[in-house]
């Protein structure tokens, strides 16, 4: 038996146990309304809907989970409702009653209802939520996912529909959604398109080619709704190269041109190191969560003093020991001033200045 939160669930609740037929003998079976006063729907999508329902013994609001049994096999209302349960515990992840049960069409499942909607429709379009309040968000869900990881489980559908807020202020969100999380190592088929928070390997799979569950996905996706946040927009449509916008960034994270994208250049020096790190193309290469904890205390937009964003970042990304982030600023002046004179451009990658030099001092 699994204990989650100081109870048992049976065995044939397990989210690992394959059940033998479609009908659950655990489960209780009841109409909806012999136990809930319905009050609206919260939203609905092909997976079913979501009710917004009181408890008739405790007067208690909740958010009704109802699937279809015409689209949804039992094992896997099985398995989100036991991991949503499972997860209950961390405070960054939606509490699950340990009560589901199914109607003659439906299984059913009961969460804590959140009052102020979903992150997406927090998220001002073109302009995003303030870097604290960004910071305040990535950290919850970087611990909610961290929690998960340490499971050897992946979310695998991270991004702002599938975050609630319970206050306005953002101090208090939480993930939903266990539909698609999977333990590490299993293989999946891929179903259907991208989006944007769906990392290169998997937009790059072709319909129904088998994969690898890992939890780099969310990683990746994590960080995608972090720009999100921070701007309002997407990055890119597809992390595929036929995209154009992810081309070019593709291009500056790999190094082969120094030029930030335009709109990644309102970002910090940091965080632009952070996005090299979590965004790495190559799954086996690309930082765990925990990463972004380094980050939190540094800034993230930064505007030059007498300069705007874009011109503060146009030469940022690059390791911490650059020689610009040493010595004397008076020194440092003077010498730029003499490369530039020399016709060398000292806003450039490292070695590639290093390399300039060398050239300039042995013709000289």
């Amino acid at each position: 038996m699994m204990s989650l939160n100081g109870k048992c669930i049976p065995p044939s609740m397990n989210p690992e146990c394959s059940p033998r037929s479609s009908v659950s003998e655990s489960l209780a079976q009841l109409d909806i309304e012999e136990r809930y006063d319905i009050i609206k729907e919260l939203g609905s999508g092909t997976y079913g809907k979501v009710l917004l329902g009181e408890c008739r013994d405790t007067q208690t609001k909740v958010a009704l989970k109802v699937l279809p049994k015409k689209n949804t096999k039992y094992r896997d209302f099985q398995r989100e409702f036991c991991y949503s349960y499972y997860f209950s515990p961390h405070e960054a992840i939606i509490k699950t009653y340990d009560f589901a049960f199914e109607t003659m069409e439906s299984y059913v499942f009961a969460q804590e209802y959140a009052p102020l909607g979903d992150l997406f429709e927090a998220i001002t379009p073109q302009i995003g939520l303030g870097e604290e309040i960004c910071k305040r968000v990535m950290r919850q869900i970087a611990s909610a996912l961290e929690f998960m990881h340490s499971k050897s489980l992946a979310h695998r559908d991270v991004k702002p529909e599938n975050i609630l807020c319970f206050d306005h202020n953002l101090t208090r969100i939480k993930l939903i959604d266990f539909g698609m999380t999977r333990k590490v190592g299993t293989m999946v088929r891929k179903t259907s398109g991208s989006i944007p928070y769906t990392p290169p390997e998997v937009c790059e799979a072709v319909r129904n080619e088998r994969y690898s569950v890992e939890t780099s996905a969310d990683v990746w996706a994590c960080v995608v709704l972090l720009f999100c946040t921070l701007t309002g927009n997407f990055p890119w449509e597809h992390a595929h190269r036929k995209d154009i916008y992810y081309v070019e960034f593709l291009n500056w994270q790999r190094r082969k041109t120094t030029k930030v994208p335009s709109q990644w250049r309102k970002f910090s020096p940091r965080l632009l190191k952070l996005f090299r790190k979590m965004l790495e193309p190559c799954p086996d290469k690309r930082s765990s969560i925990k990463e972004i904890h380094k980050y939190f205390s540094d800034t993230w937009v930064q505007v030059k003093e007498g300069g705007n964003a874009e011109e503060c970042n146009n030469d940022v990304g690059y390791d911490d020991d650059d020689v610009y982030s040493h010595g004397s600023n008076t020194h440092m002046a003077e010498l730029a001033a003499i490369l530039n004179s020399q016709g060398i451009e000292t806003k450039v990658n490292k070695k590639l200045r290093e390399r300039r030099i060398c050239e300039w001092l042995l013709s000289t």
